[in-house]
């Protein structure tokens, strides 16, 4: 008679040491993920605090602090600001326009901001020669170069994405052969001019800190930071977006204008990023990698300021490697493209996923 009485104590144990495991395994995934990603922010942001003040101070005569030092760190600073929009720009243009793309693996410049940037400088010096590199420099020139890419891009979005028939897909499709074609037209070109205007014009086909104007930042930087603001600010409706055009539609969100809105703000940033420095094609497909595999998380207020911090990073410690250890001043393109190449695969082939 004792038996029945000993068993329900001796299976209601079991059953209450088993909710424990489970409450706690749900609140220490969360605690970890935290965690892991403040690591990651704060360690981003001292490597970019010491890779600009490596800019500012590397191989500067005067002693740290005096007002010489200052004064040449002055001088150097117009270089970290053009670092910092540049990275402000592909990061956060090339996070959300995956996203509202859906896919991983394509950048804005499959748009023909680059193939577009590379026919006008093309254009400028085969029909006015070495000469034209200067007629097409200048704040209204600048302007211009913006309003020209932002204007194309829109044209080619509001023509593909309306009506009944629009589609994301033939969009892209057609960004690429306008690409191609504008590529193959600077090509054709750059075959006919002089060796000595080629060489003028090789210069400005490579993305270049270099090639920034002090007087292009009062433009710059607030049309920047007033699209990555407008950007950051739509990171929850963002979240919806990559849910696909159903679901979004479904939860109350209107699919296409969101994707309008986006994809403009988008064409702002790589315009001024293009028309700033020239063509940097895989540094935003670099970042926006690493900064999903950093934060962990699809969540745009999480993502956003990681890709933003990394691309500043690999900006600034590819300009101070190339500065002062090859003393080749300002093509951080290429090491971009190498080292940055590397440590993408090292990444894929170690997780096994974008």
């Amino acid at each position: 008679m004792t038996e029945p009485l000993a068993a329900p104590p001796e299976r209601a144990e079991p059953a209450a040491a088993a909710e424990r495991p489970e409450r706690t395994s749900r609140t220490l995934p969360a605690g970890r993920a935290r965690r892991r990603y403040w690591t990651i922010v704060t360690v981003l942001s001292v490597l970019a605090v010491g890779f600009a003040f490596g800019l500012l101070a590397w191989d500067n005569p005067m002693p740290v602090g005096s007002d010489g030092f200052w004064r040449i760190a002055q001088m150097r600073a117009t270089n970290i600001v053009v670092m910092a929009v540049v990275a402000i720009c592909q990061a956060i243009a090339t996070v959300s326009f995956q996203t509202v793309t859906n896919n991983r693996i394509i950048t804005p410049s499959i748009m023909g901001f680059e193939a577009l940037y590379i026919a006008v400088q093309t254009s400028a010096v085969y029909f006015l020669g070495v000469a034209g590199i200067l007629a097409i420099q200048g704040v209204s020139q600048f302007l211009l170069q913006i309003a020209v890419m932002v204007g194309f891009a829109m044209l080619l979005y509001g023509w593909l994405l309306s009506g009944r028939y629009g589609n994301l897909q033939v969009m892209l499709l057609i960004g690429i052969i306008i690409g191609g074609g504008l590529a193959s037209i600077s090509t054709f070109m750059q075959r006919l001019l002089t060796p000595s205007e080629f060489d003028v014009l090789a210069a400005r086909l490579f993305g270049n800190v270099s090639n920034a104007d002090a007087s292009y930042l009062p433009v710059a930087v607030p049309l920047c930071l007033a699209a990555a603001t407008l950007l950051v600010l739509s990171s929850r409706r963002l979240n919806i977006v990559a849910l696909g055009r159903d679901a979004s539609t479904g939860l109350g969100l209107n699919h296409r204008r969101e994707t309008m809105r986006v994809l403009f703000l988008v064409s702002i940033l790589m315009a001024v990023s293009t028309a700033l420095v020239g063509p940097m094609t895989f540094l935003g497909f670099l970042v926006a990698t690493l900064a999903y595999q950093f934060a962990d998380t699809h969540d745009h207020r999480y993502v956003f300021p990681v890709a933003a911090l990394t691309c500043f990073v690999v900006l600034s410690g590819a300009y101070f490697v190339m500065r002062n250890i090859f003393y080749a001043n300002g093509v951080v393109s290429i090491i971009i493209e190498l080292v940055g190449g590397l440590v993408f695969l090292f990444v894929i082939l170690r997780k096994g996923r974008l």
